[in-house]
């Protein structure tokens, strides 16, 4: 929102210098993103100057010279306008003044005549974009009088960046009533307080009507008649307020709803009545691919939720966004019918989206407005209908609303702002700060009731609101004391599980895998590009309301698509090898169901018997690209694959005091047979295997390895913190080799389990170290060959027993179908 300071000094004078002002606005809660300047850094040098004579250039056809009365004489211009000519008051620039662009103006010689100054165009002064002739200012102005009476010269701009919640800020009254509040400088009447004088013939509903077949999605459309309508260019003052505010003159109809969307932030259209068949206005959703012509020029295709303002014959414009070509004003018009109207906001914000087209119109509707600021814009407008372009406003208004909103009433307790604020504020200055706000303020006992005025409905809706208001414009910069929060004598510190969450952090970096902070918000076709069927939970995500984009529309329900598209953006800049884990929250539309594939298993997550309606897990993955270790004369460099991220996993979980537990099971997204679900102490915790080759192409990756765990069980069963320690024995260890066949699907957890019920407290480790498969076990298969550990605290272990423990573990094995191999 760009505000040209003369402007908002019609409004409100605060007496600060531009930088002053923009620093106030700043640490009161307004963002200034930039001071500008429009037009020449200095209006010395410019000048009203009178044409005396204008002959034809002897050498130049398309020139002309000029004795231009300055005030201080007559002077020689050599003038490029065709338009120039006697009698003319313009505007003159004399050498030495500095133009818009820095170069300052010196006197020159044009095909042999020496000219001492320029007339200026309008885009010379930077007040429009018109460069076919000159300006033509007032006839009773006085030769030589400063230009920077007359126009705004050397015009300073605040450049706002308004805050989605702060609608009032569109308008230049909105930012001048904000700086009334923070500053204490008067505030003029309202520009909306007087109407024009109603002088047409008959009433507006004989030229027009208007029928709203969708009340809930326009609250409320007015429109007011005007007749007998002269369209020709703006007056310069309108056109130098615009310019400044960055938009383009067009003719005075077309400035005029322009300049009272700027002032007002509502905004307005015009049509032109005799194009309106009937003068009848329908308000409607779209037929599905229905087509329109915008003013752009541009063919428009609707679905079946946008909202069209139609006549008789089809659309006339899209509703709060953009007008159509058919009922456009042009310089044929003599009837104007005016529209200021209130939307959905949220409706027009899916349309502008949907269609790719945002104007300063939907700018400020897809906020929400409230219906009763129609009628500000409607009285504005018409006083400058009937002064600018000699319009008869014809008697009424033509209003078709639905119920307005009921007016918010809030409760201020007299307590609450300084046991919120921590600093006192007293109950008159309270008052005084809301009433330049725009608040009524009625006093209810020792406490505040607060209206709010309907271009703040929207966003103050609560008492902390209210509070926040007060508070910014007493000046929480200069006046909130610096203080500790009183906690008393209570320490601070890490609950179990965070201290465990940044044990398994650490860990993981411990072990060569650097952290990645994805995005929680992805695209809603990332669950079937990671080949996930429709029917699983992890298909439905959690759709946003009011995305940033379609690319960022729904919650991720798992972690690998963001750790994968890291990967992808990595290997795309020729990194060969990487290590990354995320530690993140992913979300669900509904608890899941018991049983539900391995990731949807979160038990534990959810407390008491109602299932919430979103879920948010805690989780840690990982993925691998390339070989987690380098090469060397001794070998290694491979690519990690299921058994190296296996290996990282069991790290990972020995660094938290626990162990882990795999079985062959099958995700969507994992390569078949290299992939396994993972627990721990008998509760599914997640996944951990190789990614489907179809997913690593579609992430642009040569092939890569993940696991992805619930972070609640996992660090449940974690004994970090709870560590016990046994007394290093002094009696020496018997070690055996076993190689043990089993058939083809026993996992090897089981084989160990088994060894370790079988030999008891006399087994102090097993570890498997080898798996052969071939003909000597025969198919369907497996031996496994591993070392076990027997030891006692308190003596030696005899051969005898040894052996006998070597028979319960082979009777054992024979129940799980385990046979020892000699």
């Amino acid at each position: 929102m760009r505000v040209p300071l003369s402007w908002l000094h019609e409004f409100c004078d605060p007496g600060l210098d531009p930088e002053q002002l923009a620093d106030r606005l700043v640490m009161t809660g307004t963002e200034v993103e930039r001071l500008d300047a429009v037009g020449p850094p200095s209006a010395e040098g410019f000048v009203v100057g009178k044409v005396v004579v204008a002959e034809k250039h002897p050498k130049a056809d398309r020139l002309s010279v000029c004795r231009v009365d300055t005030g201080d004489g007559e002077r020689v211009i050599v003038c490029g306008a065709p338009n120039v000519a006697s009698g003319q008051t313009v505007a003159v620039a004399l050498p030495g003044a500095r133009m818009p662009n820095g170069e300052r103006l010196r006197k020159a010689k044009l095909r042999g005549v020496a000219s001492e100054g320029m007339i200026l165009a309008a885009d010379e002064l930077e007040i429009g974009d018109d460069h076919e002739g000159i300006l033509e200012l007032d006839g009773d102005l006085v030769a030589g009088a400063p230009l920077g009476e007359v126009l705004p010269l050397a015009e300073s701009v605040l450049e706002i960046e308004v805050t989605p919640n702060r609608t009032d800020c569109f308008g230049v009254h909105g930012v001048a009533r904000e700086v009334h509040a923070i500053t204490g400088a008067p505030l003029a009447a309202d520009p909306w307080a007087e109407d024009a004088p109603a002088e047409g013939e008959g009433e507006a509903s004989d030229y027009g009507s208007v029928t709203v077949e969708v009340p809930e999605l326009c609250p409320r459309f007015t429109a007011r008649v005007f007749s007998d309508v002269e369209i020709r260019p703006s007056p310069l003052w309108l056109q130098a307020r615009l310019s400044a505010a960055g938009q383009r003159p067009i003719n005075n109809v077309v400035d005029i709803t322009n300049y009272v969307m700027l002032l007002t932030a509502q905004p307005l259209h015009a049509f032109d009545l005799d194009e309106v068949p009937g003068g009848e206005l329908i308000v409607r959703t779209a037929e599905d691919r229905e087509k329109m012509t915008t003013l752009d020029g541009v063919e428009r295709t609707f679905d079946a939720e946008t909202v069209l303002v139609c006549d008789r014959n089809g659309p006339s414009g899209i509703a709060g966004i953009m007008g159509g070509q058919v009922s456009e004003v042009s310089e044929q018009t003599t009837r104007v019918l005016l529209e200021v109207a209130c939307w959905n906001g949220t409706n027009i914000l899916r349309t502008s989206r949907l269609l790719g087209l945002r104007s300063e119109a939907s700018a400020r509707f897809e906020k929400q407005l409230h219906p009763r600021l129609a009628m500000r814009a409607q009285r504005i407008a018409s006083r400058l209908m009937v002064e600018l372009c000699g319009a008869k406003l014809v008697p009424g208004t033509i209003d078709v609303a639905a119920e307005e909103p009921p007016p918010r009433r809030l409760l201020l307790r007299s307590g609450r702002v300084e046991g919120l604020l921590g600093m006192y504020i007293s109950q008159d200055d309270q008052r005084t700060y809301l009433e330049r706000l725009g608040f009524e303020v009625i006093t209810a006992g020792d406490d505040f009731e607060v209206v709010v005025p309907p271009d703040r409905y929207y966003d103050v809706t609560r008492e902390v609101d209210l509070i926040e208001e007060v508070a910014r414009v007493h000046g929480i910069d200069e006046h909130l004391p610096t203080t500790l929060p009183a906690v008393g004598g209570a320490v601070g510190g890490l609950s179990r599980e965070q201290r465990l969450r940044r044990r398994a952090e650490d860990g993981l970096r411990d072990l060569g895998f650097d952290q990645a902070v994805g995005w929680s918000f992805t695209d809603p076709g990332e669950p079937a590009r990671l080949r996930i069927p429709e029917n699983d939970l992890r298909a439905r995500p959690v759709m946003l309301a009011n995305p940033l984009s379609e690319e960022q529309s729904a919650m991720r329900t798992t972690l690998l698509g963001s750790l994968l598209d890291v990967a992808s953006r990595n290997v795309a800049r020729g990194v060969e090898s990487l290590a990354l884990f995320e530690a993140g929250a992913v979300y669900f539309n509904n608890p899941p169901s018991g049983g539900q594939g391995s990731i949807d298993r979160l038990a534990g997550h959810f407390a008491g018997d109602t299932p919430a309606p979103f879920t948010e897990p805690f989780r840690l993955g990982a993925v691998a690209v390339g070989p987690l270790t380098t090469r060397s004369w001794r070998g290694g460099g491979e690519p990690a694959d299921f058994f190296a991220l296996k290996g990282v996993a069991e790290s990972l979980a020995g660094q938290l005091g626990t162990a882990l537990d795999f079985a062959p099971a099958e995700e969507p997204f994992l390569h078949p047979g290299s992939s396994a679900a993972v627990s721990v102490g008998g509760s599914a915790i997640g996944w951990l295997g190789e990614v489907h080759p179809l997913v690593c192409r579609t992430w642009d990756l040569p092939a890569a390895v993940a696991f992805e765990f619930d972070a609640a069980p996992l660090l449940a069963a974690a004994t970090l913190g709870e560590e016990t320690y046994e007394e290093a024995t002094e009696f020496p260890a018997v070690r055996q080799d076993l190689a043990v066949v089993v058939p083809e699907e026993v996992p090897a957890t089981k084989v160990e389990a088994t060894i370790e019920a079988a030999a008891g407290e006399y087994l102090h480790s097993v570890d498997i170290f080898d798996v052969y498969r071939g003909e000597q076990v025969g198919e369907g298969s497996k031996s496994l060959a591993m070392s076990l550990e027997f030891c006692s605290g308190g003596r030696t272990l005899t051969d005898e027993e040894v052996a006998g423990l070597r028979d319960s573990i082979q009777t054992k094995l024979e129940a799980i179908g385990g046979t020892l191999r000699e």
